[in-house]
């Protein structure tokens, strides 16, 4: 089923996860066990992300150094398949535009329509981590409408290799990002939401939103992309605080704010298990509210960890 058709199903308020891959190496189990204690909740779909390469120094024979790329979180699609074959559950498989070509996105894509995948979360993925700049790929998109563009293009039979005949048109289903807080290098939230409407305008059906913490900078974006003419299905994403280096991590790194009383309360915690109990706490209020406000569904980003989100998902659920 497509998310959309998920997200106007009547009943209870639905819940969703969001869980990484593992590092390259280890075992699918990694996942069965984030998993395994968040199933009882029902969750419609769940999500997994890609990851680009990250560049690393090695040294050579001769004691040169070379850089060379490296992916640390391999096999997005393998898992994607294995979750939904195991939990008979519908999947949403990230595509991103960093570190990889058009061709390889289109082998992607291939593959996930022959699984039998056909939801994807269309993002541009992280900068570098050293430049703090985006870097394209060679023969890649520089954004993520372009990246958009290829889905929409294969759902109208239209491949790279112009000289296929008859190619089946594939049926995806796409979602994008949204930023209630806007995107980082965005110069402004106005801009920011005139080139998210370009993506729905392009086809995208659903946007999911960064992580926040203050529900009124929600409830501000979504008016504020309804009055621009976006009218697609906007779905929160929360992750709860959990350690005490969030206090200044998910500020730097994400650019979002924390509430003043949020913020206050993680200075006063004495170690990484109050902060945990803390955000859990935040965390239910936050999708109290969001439930009340009528949202269909509330999305979870899990980072590989389980316990606070099932706590979360116990007393809301």
């Amino acid at each position: 089923m497509k998310i959309p058709e998920h997200l106007q199903q009547s009943g209870k308020p639905k819940v969703s996860f969001e869980i990484l891959p593992p590092t390259k190496g280890s075992s699918i189990q990694e996942i069965f066990n984030t998993l395994d204690p968040l199933m009882e909740f029902k969750p419609p779909y769940i999500n997994i992300t890609y990851h680009q390469p990250e560049l690393v120094l090695k040294k050579r024979e001769n004691g040169l150094l070379e850089q060379k790329a490296v992916r640390k979180r391999p096999g997005t699609v393998a898992i994607s398949s294995a979750i939904m074959n195991k939990y008979q559950v519908d999947v949403v498989s990230h595509l991103i535009c960093g570190g990889f070509s058009r061709e390889e996105t289109e082998d992607a894509l291939i593959d996930l329509h022959y699984l039998g995948i056909h939801n994807v979360l269309i993002v541009r993925g992280d900068a570098d981590s050293k430049s703090g700049r985006f870097v394209v790929s060679p023969g890649g998109h520089e954004y993520a409408i372009d990246l958009l563009n290829q889905v929409m293009d294969m759902n109208r039979g239209l491949y790279l290799d112009e000289d296929l005949e008859n190619p089946t048109p594939t049926i995806f289903s796409a979602g994008v990002a949204g930023y209630p807080e806007k995107h980082t290098e965005a110069p402004n939230l106005d801009t920011d939401l005139r080139h998210l409407k370009a993506k729905v305008d392009a086809g995208a059906e659903y946007v999911v939103t960064q992580m926040f913490f203050d529900n009124q900078k929600f409830f501000d974006f979504v008016k504020k992309c309804r009055d621009i003419g976006i009218t697609v299905p906007i779905i929160p994403g929360l992750k709860p605080v959990s350690i005490k280096k969030h206090l200044n991590i998910l500020p730097q790194t994400f650019k979002v704010d924390l509430p003043i009383d949020l913020a206050s309360e993680m200075e006063k915690c004495h170690d990484n298990n109050s902060v945990r109990e803390l955000g859990v706490e935040w965390a239910i209020l936050q999708s109290r509210e969001l439930i009340a406000s009528g949202v269909p569904i509330i999305h979870f980003f899990t980072m590989g960890r389980a316990d606070n989100i099932r706590s979360i998902a116990e007393n809301v659920f």
